[in-house]
Order: structure tokens, then C-alpha cells, then sequence
């Protein structure tokens, strides 16, 4: 054992060394921090013929697939690619770039490409609002951008101008679309970041090959009047649905701010609208002006109301409505109405958005509700008027989800009333005296200030059932009766309007300009603006010359985006104009705002330290043992990375890009075709694409790796995937979809401060906030770490978890909790398992004869087991659906193009056990039914079904068209609905079952029998009479052909020799002179001939 007394100088000199690194390091550190460059990102959209060129960026208005890719995949014929398909391409690509410090720097780029770094796009798509014509599902798409050498000369010895390149894809059903941006964790650090990338349904190609607004004529010049000391406005539209945002305004003129980036950029358009003025006794108006005061936008359709006129104009969006061409014009609706102002509604429900108008002038009192369906201006049905006859509607807001309309009304005569509609809350005439509270529950009995309540306007929440209702004063409820008065907003203000980010935070403008801020669920107010953290950070920002604040600014509008708090303001710099978007820090300006109250000067030594105060008791707030989203977030994700390109360089080129196109379309072709009622044996939409190229892959990576590849290009299949494992990124998801029975759980870790004060885990708490406790049970445990500072918290959260509560510290986000049917689930016939175990409780399988691998063929005698799985399209599982279901047979034929829809009378008849007009098509012996007993009940436990084909149904007596026994198509739809309590999914799914060998009816046998009888018969006697005639006819076919024989040589001897006599004379008596010597010789020969047979005869008569 070592002496203690030597190591103690060396312990002391490593403490020394130690101390000196770590100085070393803290100062590295902070040089680090400094010098690293803020960097972004720049996305821009180009068409093929515009890749690889500079300063070029198309707006987003094409929507069909292009066929311009035969000639680029038709070459790579040693590839996995099928010859077969059709592979299309998208219209667009997006350009990727990067800037820091605000300058865009080439060099920087091409660095960043030489130490590896590569953009990763992830594309999701918006579901869309009309559920009915199109499947909801939460789809992303993540690629690889592809380097790409822009088309500029340059030295051939440098890398030229470069950008990053990849498919923008197109989803039916979607217009909407986030682009999210990231690094692959090489080269440059560059923060992640988000765009709006929406198709601009608005737009319209020229003669010239130039886009123009639809809706009016756009103006390139912003002018001071129409932003400069004009009041703000607030933006309305569909919230996440809306793809081009309209924001009106704009005094005496009538044009309005359009954009389809959420106002990264927008355009001034001026519209193309009558500006009628309707003013009269029927409709009173004040003075007529060209402003355009109310603008909503829908998911395909801009609403705006100029004086007391509303019209609409539908955008063009094929992937919504496939053959909608959009509106030609503004189109006036409620022409006989005189409407003083448009109320939105943010949420759509039921495959509809709503827009509500209120009416003024002598039919004051009524509100209009349009259900918008996209095709057209809406359905605009009877208006609901007041609970009583003589009021006045200030605002409307309608409950998508419980159907209800409530409104904001001001009575005159409260003795008459409508027993239609209830009064849910009657507001008091003047504003409560709080007494110093930050709150005050409004019961009746608390005193009241001599300022009146000044009510002008509500909103609804419907995540958390919270209502507002607001003027000069804030009330709020979750059960729209009882209200709680915030004592925090100065009553000597009024409320202009309420923005909400439907996360929990709410920003308030007031007629002033202010703005205030709420977080949901709490009762204490922040002024943001003006305000003393306001001041700091502007302080700050003109410290770092920010280009996004000026002395001279006007805020156009406030809205969220992204759980993030936006102005859309306009800057005046030099007497130059302009509008820009810029976020609202929230949380700096609460901080900056704590921090200037709450310091305190120390002395330590001979110096004073500033230290400051804060409420928050602990320093770090983590979650831990979070499940993988994608079972909760049912969130699908696709991967596709670029073909990889044999050239040294690394760069692609015009073919391999368009190669890319095409394979990201296909991938997404598979995806919205594998909703097929018949399982794959493989459950992954991919697995066809590439099933019988996987024993090839070790060859095609041989020819790439040899430089062999057609076209230079290498397709790697692993490249081309669905992925299903995705982790979590340590924060809560925006939303979760729970089923029956399912609960998601994850703890809480807080580290309280070492030196604040001690430890007093009493302090800390978390809370939970439900908006329906009915629905959703919590349970939450806690678990002290006193040795560690920390307290553990686990949880099973609800609808809205705003995490911990606590005076100084802002909660977590809110969480939406779905109940119900988790998006991304089907059902499917397990046709690989119904076959095989079909085979083996029936002891054989007969096919077809004509096989189809895609449908095969059951027979009819035998007893048919049907087997069904539930596909989870977002985890990739797959399992035997264990629930119970109804099976009918709802159509069939006995071809697949004779097939008929039957009518429900025809289902009743042809399914149900209670049939007694002889109709059955099929039995089961279970004896499990509906109530009503109308239907069998079926599980996958069940006897199997039995196919009957009775007399009265349609499948009796099918005539067969060939020498094989008849076949028939049945359309069969399975449900669980009302059956199945083990789920709150109502599965549906419709399929067809072909069945060969069906009997014949006794009637149509007998008749074939005969026929068949008396044909045989017929054919049999034949034979026979044929076999007993046959030596008869031959001897008389000999006779007779000998007599014809006879005849024709006798009638030919005769001819002969008539015609040689006949010959012989002609001859000598045209002889001539010259030819006499020959016409002797020939009259000597025949005489000679005929003497012959003269002397033959003599000889023979003599003999």
C-alpha cells in the first residue's frame, strides 16, 4: 500500500491544473457561444425548368401531376424500378438555402456541403375538412435534399453557386402544408425552422404566361395612408385549415392583404367588387365607404363584407374538388339582407365550415348561418332570431361540437321572449369592484363601481369549454352560467378584439393598441405592450440593429401561429415602406417585466452583485419516460432520400432530381391506394412496390459500386420506407387520440434551486386542469428526491395539462386529448388466414378456374370462415380483430360488372333470420343477434357461415355462361357498429367474395337434363342408323360412281372424236400453195390412222 503523505502535493497541483482547465474552458465556452453565426434557413418553390437558377421562386398554384418522366426512367433498365409503371412527377421543388447574420453567403453554403451537411425536409399535410370525400389522417413526408450545381458559368476548378433541391409533394384532399427544415447534425449549426407552404387556389395563368389574382388587381405599391395610424384588425379564418389568409381594412379603399405564407410575404389586391351602396330606410347606413371591415377565410373560400354587402369567391383547388374550376367573380349572398357585421367560426365540424352574419336595419335581431362545403358561397339556412322581439345581436359564436348557437344580446323588452332559444346568463349593468382581488366570482351578491359594462363581443374555446366575454371587462366560464370577472384589465380600457392559439394562451388589443396577455386557466392579466419589459427588449433589439423595429411602426394585426404569438406590422425607414412579420416573446417580455421589479444589489468584498428574485421554485423542469408518439399522435411518416449519383462530386443532375420526383410520387401513390379491403401479406403499403426486387438488391449495389449503373444513377430500396419507430423528442405532443381503455403516462422531473432557498418539496405541486372530468380520469403521484434537489412526478394526463402551477412560472403547453377513434385504423379481410384455415376445418380448397391472385374463390358447399384484421396504417401492426361485427351481404351479381346495389328492404330480406319470404343468401348457427334480432351477431369464434341461396334470392338459379358451374360476386359490408363494446371505433368495411360452384335450381337441372337427355339420345341413334347404313350407301356410292364413270368416258370418246374429223377437214381445204407438201403428209397420216383400225377389225373378225 502507497504512504497518503506523498500524493497530497500532487492532489493540490491537479486541483490547480483542474481549476485552470475549467477557467480555460468557461472562456472557450463563452467565445464559442459568441462566435457562432446566426444562421437560417431560405426555402423558396422552383418548377423543373427553373432548378438551378438564381434568384427564381414560383408561387404555388399548380396542382396536377406532370407526365414528363417515360424518358428519364425508361434508360434504367438495371434498377428496381418496374418498366411497367407510370411514374409522374409533382410540379414543383423546393430550393433550399441558408443565410447567417442576414446575408446570404455562397461560400458559406459550399462549405457546409463539403463537411457534410445535408437539409432534412419533413413535409406534413393538413387533413382535410370534408371528411366524407376524403380520408383523415395525420401524414408526413421526410426527405433528403439533393446537392445541385446552380447552371452559371464559372471556373471550372471551384465549385460553383450550389443549392439544395426536393420534391415538393401534393396530397389530395390537403392545401395545406408545413415545411420543417432541419440539419442532419453536420456542418454548420443552423436552428430548425418552419414554413407555410400552401397552394394558392387564387391565381390564374395568362396568355403570356404570367399569374394574376382571381379576386381583383394586384397593387405593387404600399402606401403609406392605408397602414400608417390605422387601427388594427383581427384575422379570421379556419384555424389549420385555411390556405390563403385575407385581412381587410384598409381605409377608403377596397382592397385587402392577401398571402399563403401566414404573411412572410403577402400582397395588396385590390377587388374586383361592385361597391354598391345599399343605404336606405329598409337598410340604414351612416356614409358609404369602399373599406373592406369583415374578411374570413375558409379552406377554399374568401368571405368579406363591404358597408352592409357579403360576398364570396371560391378558390380553384382540384385536389379538393377534383373537377372545381372556382368562382369566375365576386359573388354577392344575402342580397336581401343589410348585414352589419361577419362572425366567425374557427373550427369546422361534420365536413363543413360555418360563417355567421348578423343583420341590422328592420330585420335587426337575426344571424345567418352559412355552412360552407367549398363547391360554393354555403347554404345559408332560416336565421335564428332573439330570445325576445325587440333586441339587437352583438356577437354570435357557435359550439361545433355540441351544436349550439349562443349569442351576445342587448334587450329592450325583456317581457317577451322565444321559446326557442334560453337565456343562459344575464350580465350585469356595471362592472364589479373587485377590492383589490385578482378575481371575483360573480354571484349576485358583491358590490358594483358606477362604470357600466360595455359588452361587445364573445369567443369560444372548445378544447376547454372556456367562454369569454368581453368590452370593457373580461369575463370568463367553463360552464357558460357561472362567470368569473378579471380583476387585472383596467376597466378604463376597451377590448378591440381577442387572438387565442387554442393552446392555452390567449392576447388581448384593445381600442388603444395595447396588448394584454392570458394564460388560460389562471386569473392574473400581463400588459405586454407598452410595458417596461417592452422597453428592455426593444432596447435590445436596437442594441443588435435589428431591421424588424423602427421609431416609426404601426401593428396591422395580432394572431398566433404555431403556439407563437405574431405582429404583422408595418415599419416606416427613410420614408420607405414595408410590411413584416415578426414574433412577439412572450416570455423574454414577462421576464424582462420580473426582472426590472424584483433586484437586489449584494455586497461581496468590495463590489456589489446584482442578483434578482425569482417566484419560480425550481431551476429545471424535464420530462421523462415518455411513450413513443406515434400509437398517441397517430401520426404517419413516410421516408424517401435521393437516388444516389455515381459522379465524384456528389452533385445530381437534372435526370436524377427528376428520378427523385418520381419516386417520391410513387411512394405516395402506394400510400393513398394499400386502403384495399384485402390484407397484404406483409402489412407495409411499400412491400408490393419492391417484393420482387429484394433477391436483386446485392446486384444492383454491385453495378453501382462498379460505376455500372444505368444513367449514372443508383436506387437504393431501404431509401423508400414507411417509418414506424419514431422516439420522442422529450416534449409533450400538440395532441393525443385515446381509445377505449388506453391511457398515456410520463413523469415530471423538477430540480429545485441549490442556493434560492431550502429545499421544501411542500412548495412544489403539479396540477391538472380537465375540460371535461366526466370523460378522462388523472391520476398523478408524487415521489420527493431529497438527496437530489427534485421532486418526480407521474402522470397520466387529461385533455388540457398545463403542467405546474405555481406563482412565477409559466406552465407547460396544454395537451388535446381526443377521446375516441384513433385516426389511422381499418379493418381488413385476412384473406391469407380465411384461406388456410378454410382448408383446414373443410378438409380441401378448391379455386377457381380462372385463378385470381387478388380475389380468390371460395366453394359454395363448403362452410366459409371469415377471418378480419385491424391494421394500425401508423405503427404498422397488424392483428386478428377479436371483437364482434355484423356481416351482410349488401349487393352481388354474377359477374364483377353485373354486380347490383340492393335496398335496404332487399338487405333485410337476404340477411336476416326473420326472413320468411324464402330470400336467405346465407346462415350461421350462432345464436347471438342484434336486439331487434333483425341481425346475427359474429366473432371470430364464430361457426362459420353457410351459404343457402333460397329460392327468392338473388343468387338462386344463376344461369353459368360456360361449361363450368355457375359463379357470383357478393358485395359484403362488415360493421361493428352498435355491437362492439371493446372499442370506441366504428369499423366499416365492404368487400367482395367470389363463390363458384352454386347448384342450379331443380327446375332449370331437370329442363338441362332433358335437353341433355334428348340430345345424347338423339346423337346415339344417329350413330347407330349411320353404323347400319354405312355398307348400303358404300355399295351404292360404288354403283353409282361407277355408272358416272361410264358415262363420262363413253360422252368423252364420242366428243374425240367427232371433234378430229372435224379438225382433219378444216385442214385440207385451207391449205395453200406454200404449205401443200405438208397437208399431203398430214392427209396421209390420217388416213393412215384411219385405215389401222379398219384392218384391225378385219383381223380380229377373221380370228
Amino acid at each position: 500500500m502507497r504512504p497518503a503523505g506523498p500524493s497530497w502535493p500532487k492532489l493540490r497541483i491537479m486541483r490547480s491544473l483542474w481549476a485552470l482547465l475549467a477557467v480555460l474552458l468557461a472562456s472557450w465556452r463563452l467565445w464559442a457561444i459568441q462566435d457562432i453565426p446566426e444562421c437560417t434557413w431560405q426555402v423558396v418553390l422552383n418548377k423543373f425548368e427553373r432548378v438551378g437558377k438564381n434568384g427564381m421562386s414560383d408561387r404555388f398554384f399548380d396542382q396536377e401531376p406532370l407526365e414528363t418522366l417515360d424518358s428519364v426512367f425508361t434508360p434504367l433498365v438495371d434498377a428496381p424500378t418496374d418498366q411497367g409503371e407510370k411514374y409522374l412527377s409533382f410540379p414543383y421543388y423546393l430550393k433550399i438555402n441558408y443565410s447567417c447574420n442576414g446575408e446570404s453567403s455562397e461560400a458559406q453554403v459550399r462549405k457546409g456541403h463539403l463537411t457534410g451537411l445535408k437539409p432534412v425536409v419533413l413535409v406534413t399535410f393538413q387533413s382535410p375538412v370534408n371528411f366524407h370525400h376524403w380520408k383523415i389522417e395525420q401524414l408526413q413526408i421526410q426527405m433528403e435534399a439533393a446537392p445541385f450545381r446552380n447552371k452559371e458559368q464559372c471556373i471550372a476548378d471551384e465549385i460553383c453557386v450550389m443549392s439544395w433541391y426536393t420534391p415538393m409533394p401534393i396530397k389530395n384532399g390537403s392545401v395545406v402544408m408545413r415545411v420543417d427544415v432541419s440539419s442532419n447534425g453536420l456542418g454548420p449549426f443552423i436552428p430548425n425552422k418552419r414554413f407555410q407552404v400552401n397552394i394558392n387556389g387564387f391565381l390564374q395563368r395568362q396568355q403570356d404566361n404570367t399569374l394574376h389574382f382571381t379576386v381583383g388587381n394586384e397593387i405593387f405599391s404600399l402606401i403609406p395612408r392605408y397602414f400608417m395610424n390605422v387601427s388594427s384588425r383581427p384575422l379570421w379564418h379556419t384555424v389549420d385549415q385555411a390556405p390563403v389568409l385575407i385581412l381587410g381594412g384598409i381605409p377608403d379603399e377596397k382592397s385587402v392583404l392577401l398571402t399563403d405564407t401566414s404573411f412572410t410575404d403577402s400582397f395588396l389586391v385590390e377587388l374586383n367588387i361592385d361597391s354598391c351602396w345599399v343605404g336606405s330606410f329598409y337598410c340604414p347606413q351612416a356614409s358609404f365607404t369602399a373599406t373592406i371591415y369583415d374578411a374570413i377565410a375558409t379552406e377554399s373560400t374568401l368571405f368579406i363584407r363591404q358597408n352592409q354587402l357579403v360576398y364570396y369567391f371560391t378558390g380553384t383547388y382540384l385536389t379538393l374538388h377534383e373537377s372545381n374550376r372556382g368562382s369566375g367573380s365576386w359573388v354577392r349572398v344575402l342580397a336581401n339582407e343589410c348585414i352589419k357585421r361577419l362572425c366567425p367560426v374557427h373550427f369546422h365540424s361534420n365536413g363543413s365550415e360555418y360563417v355567421m352574419a348578423l343583420t341590422t336595419g328592420k330585420r335587426e335581431g337575426y344571424v345567418h348561418f352559412g355552412t360552407i362545403t367549398g363547391k360554393d358561397g354555403g347554404l345559408w339556412g332560416p336565421p335564428p332570431s332573439c330570445p325576445v322581439v325587440n333586441c339587437s345581436i352583438t356577437w354570435a359564436v357557435f359550439d361545433a361540437g355540441d351544436y349550439n348557437l349562443l349569442m351576445l344580446v342587448e334587450i329592450q323588452d325583456p317581457t317577451t321572449g322565444n321559446d326557442n332559444l334560453v337565456i343562459l346568463y344575464t350580465i350585469p349593468e356595471f362592472i364589479p369592484d373587485a377590492r383589490g382581488l385578482q378575481f371575483l366570482m360573480i354571484l349576485g351578491t358583491e358590490s358594483y363601481t358606477n362604470f357600466p359594462m360595455v359588452p361587445k363581443g364573445m369567443f369560444y374555446n372548445p378544447y376547454n369549454n372556456l367562454l369569454f366575454i368581453w368590452g370593457n371587462f373580461l369575463l370568463q366560464s367553463y360552464n357558460k352560467e357561472n362567470f368569473i370577472y378579471l380583476a387585472d384589465f383596467p376597466k378604463e380600457q376597451s377590448i378591440k378584439y381577442l387572438v387565442n392559439s387554442f393552446h392555452g394562451d390567449t392576447a388581448i388589443v384593445t381600442e388603444t393598441e395595447e396588448i394584454w396577455y392570458l394564460l388560460e386557466g389562471s386569473y392574473r392579466m400581463y400588459k405586454l405592450f407598452p410595458s417596461k419589459g417592452w422597453e428592455v427588449y426593444i432596447s435590445l433589439q436596437v442594441m443588435q440593429q435589428s431591421s424588424l423595429y423602427t421609431s416609426s411602426e404601426t401593428m396591422v394585426t395580432l394572431f398566433y401561429e404555431d403556439r407563437k404569438l405574431y405582429q404583422l406590422v408595418y415599419l416606416m425607414n427613410e420614408k420607405q415602406g414595408r410590411l413584416v412579420k415578426r414574433l412577439v416573446p412572450v416570455e423574454q417580455l414577462l421576464m424582462y417585466e420580473q426582472l426590472g421589479n424584483h433586484y437586489l444589489l449584494k455586497r461581496q468584498g468590495n463590489h456589489l452583485t446584482l442578483s434578482f428574485t425569482s417566484f419560480c421554485p425550481f431551476t429545471v423542469m424535464r420530462l421523462r419516460d415518455l411513450p413513443n408518439p406515434q400509437i398517441y399522435t397517430r401520426q404517419e411518416r413516410y421516408q424517401a432520400r435521393p437516388p444516389r449519383v455515381l459522379e465524384p462530386s456528389g452533385f445530381h443532375d437534372e435526370n436524377s432530381l427528376a428520378v427523385y420526383q418520381g419516386l417520391v410520387y410513387y411512394l405516395l401513390y402506394l400510400h393513398s391506394k394499400y386502403h384495399k379491403p384485402y390484407a397484404d401479406p406483409v402489412h407495409d403499403p411499400t412491400w408490393r412496390w419492391w417484393k420482387n426486387k429484394k433477391l436483386d438488391q446485392d446486384y444492383y449495389f454491385y453495378l453501382a459500386s462498379n460505376l455500372r449503373s444505368a444513367s449514372n444513377v443508383y436506387i437504393e430500396m431501404a431509401s423508400y420506407e414507411k417509418i414506424y419507430d419514431l422516439k420522442a423528442e422529450h416534449e409533450l405532443p400538440e395532441r393525443i387520440f385515446l381509445d377505449k381503455g388506453n391511457s398515456y403516462a410520463f413523469s415530471v422531473f423538477l430540480t429545485v434551486r441549490e442556493h434560492s432557498f431550502e429545499f421544501q418539496p411542500e412548495r412544489v405541486d403539479l396540477g391538472v386542469v380537465l375540460a371535461d372530468p366526466g370523460c378522462i380520469e388523472v391520476v398523478v403521484k408524487q415521489k420527493v428526491l431529497i438527496n437530489r434537489n427534485s421532486v418526480l412526478f407521474w402522470s397520466e394526463p387529461g385533455r388540457r395539462w398545463p403542467g405546474v402551477r405555481e406563482e412565477g412560472c409559466l406552465p407547460r403547453p396544454p395537451v388535446q386529448v381526443f377521446i375516441g377513434c384513433p385516426p389511422g385504423k381499418r379493418l381488413a379481410f385476412d384473406i391469407t388466414y380465411t384461406l388456410e384455415y378454410n382448408r383446414l376445418q373443410n378438409k380441401h380448397y378448391f379455386d377457381c378456374v380462372h385463378i385470381d391472385p387478388e380475389m380468390p374463390c371460395f366453394l359454395f358447399r363448403d362452410i366459409f370462415y371469415p377471418f378480419f384484421l385491424i391494421q394500425d396504417l401508423v405503427t404498422g401492426e397488424s392483428g386478428s380483430f377479436q371483437g364482434s361485427y355484423v356481416l351482410t351481404v349488401v349487393g352481388g351479381g354474377p359477374t364483377i360488372d353485373t354486380i347490383k346495389e340492393y335496398s335496404e328492404e332487399e338487405i333485410y330480406r337476404f340477411n336476416s333470420p326473420l326472413d320468411k319470404t324464402n330470400s336467405l343468401i346465407w346462415t350461421t348457427k350462432n345464436t347471438t343477434t342484434t336486439k331487434d334480432s333483425a341481425f346475427n351477431i359474429m366473432t371470430h369464434q364464430s361457426l362459420g357461415i353457410e351459404w343457402l341461396c333460397l329460392e327468392n334470392s338473388p343468387c338462386h338459379d344463376t344461369i353459368p355462361h360456360t361449361i363450368f358451374a355457375p359463379e357470383f360476386f357478393f358485395k359484403v359490408l362488415v360493421s361493428n357498429r352498435g355491437v362492439d363494446k371493446s372499442t370506441y371505433c366504428d369499423y366499416q368495411l365492404i368487400f367482395l367474395l367470389h363463390i363458384h360452384g352454386l347448384p342450379l335450381s331443380a327446375k332449370r337441372a331437370l329442363f338441362i337434363l332433358m335437353v341433355s337427355s334428348s340430345v345424347f339420345i338423339g346423337l346415339v341413334t344417329l350413330y347407330i342408323t349411320f353404323c347400319l347404313l354405312l355398307p348400303l350407301m358404300v355399295k351404292a356410292c360404288s354403283a353409282l360412281r361407277w355408272k358416272i364413270n361410264n358415262i363420262i368416258t363413253s360422252e368423252s370418246y364420242y366428243t374425240y372424236t367427232a371433234s378430229s374429223r372435224v379438225l382433219s377437214g378444216t385442214s385440207g381445204t385451207r391449205s395453200r400453195g406454200s404449205s401443200s407438201v405438208s397437208s399431203g403428209v398430214s392427209s396421209k397420216v390420217v388416213e393412215g390412222n384411219q385405215e389401222a383400225p379398219e384392218e384391225t377389225l378385219k383381223k380380229q373378225s377373221i380370228t
